[in-house]
């Protein structure tokens, strides 16, 4: 009797299931769901993005997946993408908050809901950074004074081979810390390093099979599995980021603030009842930043002289522009990329096959709405695709191929495509895009300026794989350095 009533609940449990997973009236098509798991088994392989890409061609640009029980719709392609990002930003606009990242809570406002909380910090967010030089010569000088660190590694390294993988996350990590916490770290310095090694390991698990796994099936959250590596990464960030609050707070001149901390203890000393601001979400608010700041940049400088190395006639036409254009001045700026096109097409396209963050930032649709005639219910996450636009034959000279052409006109001239949004669109727009411009050019500019990056010759054929996670990162390289004999 006991084992029929045990059987007969199972099977209860299990229509239940498969009618939770049953799409809605008029939702878009997608694979068979199983029990439990939903479509999970879809996204564990070794290339997920691939598996998107196939399911693209069979069910079309929206489609929709189950992450356990959980409905969500993948976009895929420039006309869907416009329309849900652009067009209908405010339907498209909400977060659905990843589990993983609220265990410690930690989630920051690149995940956090489309309310007065983000809107209100996101403006914040944006004017301190303008304030602090985004866009101006003095964010120029920060990226010129952590250059000079760089510079002398290479220097030491000329003629011989060096791993660029440490060195391209010290220089970004620098940067931003400068602006957050205003100071910069040396390169052997302890705390520079467990840093970049928490948001390197963090970024591996973010958006991976084990997160979706841990989201989509709460009865897996207490097994011993890799996600339980994510919240000690979280609490070291965590950690690190209360001491240099609390530093400030011993050490600050209200109204004279120095980094973005000072200017968030100053909104909080005006903080009113309705203001969100809070010490959490400037803990909050630092790991956004940091993040936005350091791993997305770091990886596609390595992306960019991983190709370039093996691309070098590429190489060399950039450093023949960079020669006629910077002529006899000391350093590039930010302004001499209006008279580099083709530079600036070379960075453009290392932007578009690095795909850095493959499936952007998880969205949630806002109200009731409509994309290419589907009906899309308030609540559903909305994944984003990016390859599909970034590679959708039609928008490119050579979708599959590492050219700039795609970014010049028969005049040899610069042009951005619609189908370029490394960066996402509309108004979740990836907060740190003008510094990662910036970084980009000024780094790339001055290095190539200076030095030939050359393919190893033990090295063997390159790997252009990249190793997937929250963000895209090439396999392990080396590279071998050259003065060039015009300095």
């Amino acid at each position: 009797m006991f084992v029929s009533i045990v059987l007969l609940w199972i099977s209860i449990c299990f229509i239940l299931l498969l009618l939770k997973s049953r799409r809605p009236k008029n939702f878009p098509p997608g694979p068979p769901a199983w029990p439990v798991l939903g479509n999970l088994v879809h996204l564990t392989s070794e290339d997920p993005l691939m598996n998107l890409e196939k399911l693209r061609q069979s069910y079309g640009n929206v489609y929709s997946l189950f992450l356990g029980s959980k409905p969500a719709v993948v976009i895929n392609g420039v006309e869907a993408m416009k329309e849900a990002m652009v067009t209908k930003a405010a339907d498209f606009a909400g977060s659905t908050v990843q589990e993983t990242f609220v265990t410690p809570p930690l989630w920051c406002t690149i995940m956090a809901d489309y309310g007065s909380t983000w809107r209100e910090h996101r403006r914040f967010n944006l004017m301190t950074l303008r304030n602090f030089g985004l866009g101006k010569n003095s964010m120029e000088d920060r990226i010129h004074e952590e250059l000079q660190h760089t510079v002398k590694i290479l220097d030491q390294s000329a003629g011989e081979t060096l791993s660029p993988q440490v060195m391209f996350h010290n220089v970004a990590s620098n940067v931003i810390c400068k602006i957050l916490f205003g100071t910069r770290h040396e390169y052997d310095d302890e705390s520079i390093k467990v840093m970049i090694q928490c948001f390197t390991e963090l970024n591996k698990v973010a958006n991976g099979p084990w997160a979706m796994l841990y989201d989509s099936v709460p009865l897996v959250r207490f097994l011993p599995l890799p996600f339980r590596r994510a919240f000690k990464l979280m609490e070291t960030f965590l950690s690190f980021a209360v001491s240099r609050v609390n530093e400030h707070k011993e050490s600050r001149i209200p109204g004279e603030p120095r980094d973005f901390i000072d200017c968030y203890l100053d909104e909080l000393d005006k903080k009113n009842d309705e203001s969100s601001f809070s010490e959490e979400q400037l803990v909050r608010q630092l790991f956004d930043l940091y993040l936005a700041g350091t791993d997305t940049t770091a990886n596609t400088l390595l992306t960019a002289f991983l190709y370039l190395m093996n691309h070098p006639q590429i190489q060399e036409r950039c450093q023949q522009e960079i020669d006629q254009v910077l002529g006899g001045k000391d350093r590039v700026t930010f302004e001499d990329r209006h008279n580099m096109p083709y530079m600036q097409a070379v960075i453009h396209e290392v932007q578009r096959v690095a795909n850095t963050v493959p499936l952007s930032a998880f969205h949630c649709t806002t109200r009731d709405t409509e994309l290419l005639g589907y009906s899309i219910p308030k609540g559903t996450m909305i994944i984003q695709n990016m390859i599909s636009v970034l590679k959708e034959e039609g928008q490119w000279k050579f979708p599959h191929d590492f050219n700039p052409e795609n970014f010049l006109d028969e005049q040899g001239e610069f042009v951005k495509p619609e189908a370029f949004m490394p960066f996402s669109a509309g108004s979740r727009v990836c907060l740190g895009e003008g510094l990662a411009r910036m970084e980009l050019f000024l780094i790339t500019v001055t290095l190539l300026r200076k030095y030939k990056f050359i393919w190893p010759e033990d090295a063997g054929e390159p790997d252009y794989t990249m190793v997937l996670g929250g963000t895209s990162t090439p396999k392990l390289y080396s590279m071998k350095i050259q003065l060039r004999s015009t300095q």
